[in-house]
């Protein structure tokens, strides 16, 4: 199992094997025959349901305390049951639920467009590059230079504000977080604006707009507009956190190929490569919706939540017989190796009494 000191900072790490594509062939028949890539339709259905009925709750708690300052208690399950309805359509983008794209956009856009008010289409795009090519820079949008940065070659010459985030990147990262549930808002409605096109925009338009309306329309018909905004920012501000929580610890720090070792790696060697496991257990998994089992996921993104633990043993004992690296942590750590990481990339940005 690599340690901290193994990942990447400053150069691009090259594999002491190379898999071909059709190692993964073995472990994937492997999972079929235990029947783990079976749909668990109904499982789903229970779970969204009573993430529903939760949210109802929610709405209910608003309504009995009306205009009290004591609503912004309620931003604390708004915030995670907020991030419960974009794991499932998280899950729907990865067709893990039915049978049917039709029912999962349905599902997808419930869940993104309607009760959260971001683009199910925009993050399906983003988040199909980020599977097909994890941690590349120049093919994974979610490790490209933008406020923050992963290589030192993407913190090299920054200046000014830009300068002094990468600088600190690894300090106010977790601050950083608190903006992401606005960030995916604007971020959809903009791709939506200008890339989609328009017959599938529309629609998903029409759900952010819907979403919207309720939402803030409802929070003012209860309370007053000073309560009403304290507690939207609020509310978004832990959703981001969580969400941003969840998905921090699974590939920041880990191997981030080149062009030439992309090539080089199959399947199994660049999904497992680039990705951490965090230890699960009964909290752990409901509160990452089975994210933590991160490996395991980019291997079979198709595959169902629930069976993601399953899996676990399966995988790591084939990626040990095949000489991949297989790198699991408990939750703290997790941080700390993609903090150290940030802050490595920052470095050449500090001066030496501050680095």
């Amino acid at each position: 199992m690599p340690s901290a000191g193994t990942m990447l900072t400053a150069t691009q790490k090259q594999p002491t094997t190379t898999p071909k594509g059709s190692d993964f062939a073995p472990l994937l028949r492997e999972i079929k025959a235990a029947g783990l890539l079976e749909r668990r339709t109904g499982e789903y259905v229970l779970a969204i349901v009573i993430n529903l009925l939760c949210l109802g709750a929610v709405v209910a708690g608003l309504i009995l305390l009306g205009n009290s300052w004591l609503v912004l208690l309620l931003t604390i399950p708004a915030g995670i049951f907020s991030t419960r309805a974009a794991f499932f359509g998280h899950d729907a983008g990865h067709q893990q639920i039915g049978s049917s794209r039709r029912l999962h956009d349905a599902i997808g856009q419930l869940h993104a467009n309607f009760l959260l008010g971001m683009s199910y289409g925009w993050w399906n795009d983003k988040h199909n590059k980020h599977h097909a090519n994890p941690n590349h820079t120049d093919k994974d949008p979610d490790v490209a230079a933008g406020v923050l940065v992963w290589t030192l070659a993407q913190a090299e010459g920054r200046q000014g504000l830009y300068g002094w985030l990468s600088r600190n990147q690894a300090r106010i990262f977790f601050p950083l977080l608190s903006l992401e549930g606005f960030s995916l808002k604007v971020s959809g409605i903009t791709y939506l604006l200008t890339h989609r096109p328009r017959r599938e925009s529309v629609l998903e338009l029409g759900l952010i707009v819907a979403h919207l309306t309720v939402y803030f329309g409802g929070l003012l018909l209860i309370m007053s507009p000073q309560k009403a905004l304290v507690f939207a920012v609020l509310h978004h501000v832990l959703f981001g956190l969580h969400l941003g929580s969840v998905f921090a610890p699974n590939h920041k720090g880990m191997e981030m190929p080149d062009c030439d070792a992309a090539s080089k790696w199959g399947h199994l060697e660049k999904q497992v490569r680039t990705s951490r496991n965090v230890h699960g257990n009964l909290v752990t998994d409901w509160l990452m919706g089975g994210l933590n089992y991160q490996i395991e996921h980019h291997l079979f993104p198709n595959m169902p939540r629930a069976n993601l633990r399953r899996a676990q043993g399966a995988v790591r004992a084939y990626c040990e017989r095949v000489g991949v690296p297989y790198l699991s942590t408990n939750i703290i750590e997790s941080y700390a190796q993609g903090l150290r990481h940030m802050h490595e990339v920052g470095r050449q940005l500090r001066s030496p009494a501050t680095s």
